[in-house]
């Protein structure tokens, strides 16, 4: 088959103009035309009066060694590439060794013990919180009647923080073993619609994540793989070697049993931050790693519609209009948006007590009133953290302690309406945006609970997003606060074969070992660092 890339078409075709754009490009009749799939659908928008799609297709042909050669020198024809997902080694037959453990169930634990489990090696699946329905009760509790729970939230629990998100499935890693197609063909399998295949810009949302997580989690059960949920890890064993480095051998849990194993996955998440310190305690290296720190920013999505897509708004191939933003400050500080959310509400996302943290999630419709964004300013070690690999984590701490207190010390959040934050004074009422925080907003000066660096930068930033996307910095728009875990402030630094630096057989993935940021490369980082553990096993 062909690859045919940056196929435009206007944006209301026929259903027969893309296969007749199809032979017209390749220069074949549609009698050559055998079969085409859609491989990939976005939109360019650059002209709201005219906004195009634009397609990428699989195609087969009655003679596609021709088309080849006549189309050589033309990027946007090429074989079609092996997509298929092949594991590189498989357990042996008989193996009856110690079973490896993966350490969280959030899209990285998930697809790592997913792979192990297809390769034969039947993980075991760590996590400290409680099965996806269970843990969404407690989310709900803080979110409805401002109760936490420490160990079952929108951090911790099966499916992992991506689980209450937009639930966006692309992202810019490099990608040239196509691991992102195999998450995306499981999370099909497991019951996600089969436009994720294809459009540019997949998500799911919360509810169907949900389910999703759930039926993976069967498979895995069926493969031999187990779950122990409700089980934190709170310490590590380790021997020392003759060169000095360490190696795992087994790990103590919450309950005071210890469990044997010589190949642990650490996915633990951003938010992991008693098992960061753990770690650092018993010698496993880290560094600090630069994150962002800012607020959630919200506008009504027929606001942003418009902006994007003028009178073509609403159309349902286009569906709620996104945005990315960035701006280099005169303080040197860049503000950009992050983890956008169209249709949207803001949750609150704390994972300790006295904190507040906020985060962004959509269902799969995008349907709701507003569309969020983080609005962020990025920090980094050097300059705001130098005290060492934890200090970014104590940093968050403070001003999420902050936040709480400005919001009421209730879990209700810190807001402030646009005008008033770019005058400098605390706002008193609500204007035309409602906020859509539970469990409510506090009205205030987000001054309070950010740095001053941030607030200048942010201030600078929002006339300039004002003159990109209209009425972003409109006086009635609404920021609550703080949003502090954009990423995780740690890097669980690991070698060419997948391994801590200093400790043998510990292999740190994911977003929380600072290796992905968002759910699809920390699925993908968890499938590299399955094989990463398989290969080990089957070497030692």
């Amino acid at each position: 088959m062909l690859r045919l890339s940056g196929l435009s078409l206007p944006l209301d075709h026929e259903p027969d103009a893309l296969p007749d754009a199809i032979c017209a490009r390749l220069g074949v009749t549609r009698e050559e035309l055998r079969a085409f799939t859609i491989f990939r659908r976005g939109n360019d928008a650059r002209r709201r009066t005219a906004i195009l799609l634009v397609y990428t297709v699989d195609v087969d042909l009655a003679d596609e060694a021709a088309v080849l050669a006549r189309f050589a020198d033309d990027k946007d024809v090429r074989p079609t590439p092996d997509m298929q997902y092949r594991p590189p080694v498989t357990a042996p037959q008989g193996w009856a060794g110690l079973r490896p453990v993966v350490i969280g169930a959030g899209p990285c634990g998930l697809f790592a013990g997913l792979i192990l489990a297809q390769m034969g090696f039947r993980p075991i699946i760590l996590d400290r919180g409680k099965v996806v329905r269970e843990r969404t009760k407690d989310t709900w509790g803080l979110w409805r009647r401002s109760e936490l729970n420490p160990e079952s939230n929108v951090q911790f629990g099966e499916g992992g923080a991506g689980t209450f998100s937009d639930g966006k499935l692309y992202c810019r890693v490099k990608d040239p073993r196509f691991l992102g197609r195999k998450v995306l063909e499981e999370f099909v399998r497991a019951g996600a619609p089969d436009d994720i295949l294809w459009e540019a810009h997949p998500h799911i949302g919360t509810f169907r994540l949900v389910t999703m997580v759930e039926s993976i989690r069967r498979t895995i059960e069926e493969l031999g793989g187990e779950y122990r949920w409700q089980t934190r890890v709170d310490d590590i064993a380790l021997d020392t070697l003759p060169d000095g480095r360490q190696r795992l051998r087994g790990l103590h849990l919450h309950d005071g049993s210890f469990l044997e194993a010589d190949h642990v996955v650490f996915a633990v998440g951003h938010s992991a931050r008693s098992t960061f310190e753990m770690l650092h305690r018993r010698g496993v290296y880290m560094e600090a790693k630069p994150f962002s720190i800012g607020v959630r920013i919200e506008h009504p999505q027929s606001w942003i519609d418009r902006a994007r897509y003028g009178n073509c708004a609403g159309h349902p191939y286009l569906g709620a209009a996104a945005y990315s933003l960035v701006h280099h400050a005169g303080n040197g500080r860049s503000v950009y948006s992050f983890c956008m959310c169209p249709g949207g509400r803001v949750v609150a996302a704390t994972s300790e007590e006295g904190r507040v943290v906020t985060n962004g999630m959509s269902q799969y419709s995008r349907a709701e009133f507003n569309a969020n964004s983080g609005l962020v300013v990025g920090i980094d070690p050097a300059r705001d953290y130098p005290d060492g690999p934890l200090a970014g984590i104590e940093l968050q701490r403070h001003w999420e302690s902050l936040a709480y207190v400005a919001g009421g010390s209730s879990y209700a959040a810190p807001g402030q309406k646009v005008g008033d934050f770019l005058a400098g004074r605390a706002s008193t009422e609500l204007g035309e945006v409602q906020p859509s925080y539970k469990p409510g907003v506090t009205l205030t000066d987000l001054s309070q609970c950010l740095p001053a660096f941030a607030i200048e930068a942010m201030r600078e930033a929002l006339p300039v997003f004002g003159r990109q996307i209209r009425g972003y910095d409109h006086p009635d728009v609404v920021m609550t606060g703080v949003e502090t875990r954009t990423s995780s402030p740690v890097r669980i630094t690991r070698g060419k074969d997948f391994q801590s630096l200093t400790t043998e057989r510990l292999f740190p993935a994911g977003e929380g070992a600072g290796y992905a940021g968002g759910i699809l490369s920390a699925a993908i980082d968890g499938i590299k660092v399955a094989e990463a553990v398989a290969r080990s096993i089957v070497s030692a």
